[in-house]
This record gives C-alpha cells, structure tokens and sequence, in this order.
C-alpha cells in the first residue's frame, strides 16, 4: 500500500506531461492501493486559497473542481492524523525538528505499514518509513 506525498498528487495532474517516472508508478500499482494523507488535502487546499488571493479566479476554480474530484475519489482512502499518528510523530520529531508535515505523513504511513511515494525522499529518509522516489 502507497502513500503519496502531496508533489505526486499534484504531478498526476499534469496527465501525458506528467514526469514519466510518475507515469509509470501510477500504471504499475493497482489504484485500491494509493491512500492519500490528509495533510496533503490541506496543502491542496492552501494553494488554491494563494491562487485565489492572487486574483487568478480561472486557475482557482480548476484547482478547486481537481480537489473536488480528489477528495471524492480518495473518499476512503485519505487517512487522518490520530492519537497514535500523534504518538509517533512526536518520536519522531524528537529525533529531529525538521519537516513537521512531512514528519506527520510518515507517522501515518508507520502507523498503517505503508511506503511513502514522494519527491522529497530526504524529507523522509530518517523517519524508517518504506520510501519510493518516481521521479528519478
């Protein structure tokens, strides 16, 4: 089971321009098996809020119809911070302050026994969690 970090969200948005590393992550697992942190619901969200004090009503409205369409898709399965998200986080965060968000979707995924599909494998690479980097 796959836990995707919010910058492999955001780059399935890009469809046939999407890094092909990416692409082919997203054809090689089965889709019942990507799980979505809450965290990067929020990060979704903060976007589309600075896209639409910035005044790009049009990019805001897309944005918006895409996190929509996520959250209805993920539906069950965004997985949400609990106390023992919490307990472990704070271990974690313990052994280094760095990344609080990042240190939280980890948490999640140890929680759950998942690998985190990120980007950022660095942001991770401490925290023990099974990681995947597409786009290399």
């Amino acid at each position: 089971m796959y836990l995707l970090d919010t910058n492999v969200i955001s780059e399935s948005r890009k469809g046939k321009k999407a890094n092909r590393g990416t692409q082919e992550f997203w054809r090689s697992v089965d889709s019942d098996a990507i799980y979505l942190p809450v965290q990067s619901i929020g990060e979704i969200r903060r976007g589309v809020e600075i896209v639409k004090r910035r005044g790009d009503s049009t990019q805001a409205k897309m944005l918006e119809m895409w996190l929509q369409t996520l959250t209805t898709e993920y539906a069950d399965r965004i997985l949400s911070f609990d106390d023992d998200c919490a307990q472990v986080w704070g271990c974690l965060m313990a052994a280094d302050n760095q990344h609080p968000i990042d240190k939280q979707i980890a948490a999640i995924a140890l929680i759950h026994d998942m690998t985190v599909v990120t980007r950022n494998t660095s942001d991770f690479i401490d925290t023990g969690v099974g990681l995947i980097n597409p786009f290399l």
